[in-house]
């Protein structure tokens, strides 16, 4: 059902996300906290997948424009009105904290599922077979 394609994407972009968290802090970098802006910020059944599937809370900008708030932090650091980037977002910015909280119920299914994404994402994008490479010949 189209419903059911809709939740998977979604679902999808989700395990995407935690690939990438997941390989920041394979390399050292830790991943403390998810902060949410622009268009993605007015689904909320999307925000609360995000938090399911990456066990994490979300928090959410104070601002309808992000892109443009962040684009005025940065003229106003060029301008000299602040030191830095930090101290500009820590003056301009806000944010709400722990809008969407991972659900452990839900979160211990996706573990289940996103334990599935991987090996398909090992097998289909990390060159352990050939599939890739066939599939695309053929639709050439």
């Amino acid at each position: 059902r189209p419903e059911d394609v809709y939740r998977a994407l979604l679902e999808a972009t989700a395990f995407g996300t935690r690939t990438i968290i997941e390989a920041f802090e394979s390399a050292g970098v830790p991943v403390e906290e998810l902060i949410v802006a622009g268009g993605l910020m007015k689904n909320p059944l999307l925000m609360q997948i995000y938090a399911d599937v990456t066990r994490r809370p979300l928090s959410v900008i104070g601002s309808a424009q992000g892109p443009a708030l962040g684009a005025a932090m940065h003229a106003a650091v060029a301008a000299g009105a602040y030191p830095g980037i930090q101290a500009a977002a820590h003056a301009m910015g806000k944010a709400e904290r722990d809008v969407y909280r991972p659900d452990a119920e839900r979160a211990a299914a996706y573990d289940r599922l996103y334990a599935e994404y991987r090996l398909l994402h090992d097998y289909f994008g990390r060159g352990t077979n050939e599939v890739m490479h066939r599939l695309r010949r053929l639709r050439a």
